[in-house]
Parts: structure tokens; sequence; C-alpha cells
């Protein structure tokens, strides 16, 4: 009988995913808030995940959430590979739900800190 591998996650690891949780869920706040429906959370798929889908109208959007101690790590946190991962995430997950088609898409990016209100730089790039 083989033993299966069982993730450790430690207590630093859980912080951060908790901290994540609470950044995921402050952003959707500030969506809804602004009139967008949350479409999805924690979207995976097998290119990667996807924090929120949103749509407002004709426009689908796929959010990456952000969290850092300040708005400026928060903006740097995001590379050039999580972009590119991302859109194709976000074509594939388009291209599965034939109810979005004819959408316009769009990738925005909310910045959460503490202290502060989520920072939400919406068409943040394009693919």
């Amino acid at each position: 009988m083989t033993k299966r591998a069982v993730p450790v996650r430690t207590a630093r690891g859980r912080a951060a995913h908790a901290s994540g949780l609470r950044a995921e869920t402050l952003a959707a706040l500030l969506l809804r808030l602004k009139l967008y429906r949350i479409v999805g959370r924690r979207v995976k798929t097998r290119l990667g995940e996807i924090d929120l889908i949103a749509r407002r109208g004709r426009t689908l959007v796929f959010v990456e959430v952000k969290a850092r101690g300040d708005h400026a790590l928060a903006a740097d946190a995001l590379q050039f590979h999580q972009r590119g991962r991302l859109a194709r995430a976000a074509a594939l997950f388009a291209a599965a739900r034939p109810e979005f088609s004819g959408f316009d898409m769009r990738f925005d990016v909310i910045l959460v800190t503490p202290r502060h209100l989520p920072r939400h730089l919406a068409d943040a790039w394009q693919p």
C-alpha cells in the first residue's frame, strides 16, 4: 500500500491564503458597488486560475486581484507571464461558454492594500 502525499500548509501559507480570499471578497464587493455582476470567483481552467470574472452590459471582465503592503508593490506584482496566462485562461473560459459569445473582453486589476480602499484599474492591459 502506498502513501499519498498530503500537502502540508504552513501557518504562513494559511495566512497568505486567507489574505487572498479577503482581498478577492473586497474586490468582488467593489465591482458589485460599481454595478458589475460577478460571473465567477476563483475560476479554474486547465491553463490557470482567474481570480474574478464579472460582466457589465456586453463586456466580460477578467480580474486579477493583487494584495500587497502598498499600491506600488501590488501593481508591480502582476508580471508579464501572468498577463499571458490570464489571457489564455480567459480565452479558454469564453470559448467554453457560448452565452458570452459576442461579448467584449477586458482585463482589469484590483489592487488591495491595508488601510486603503481597493483600487480598480480598468482595462489594465491588452492581451
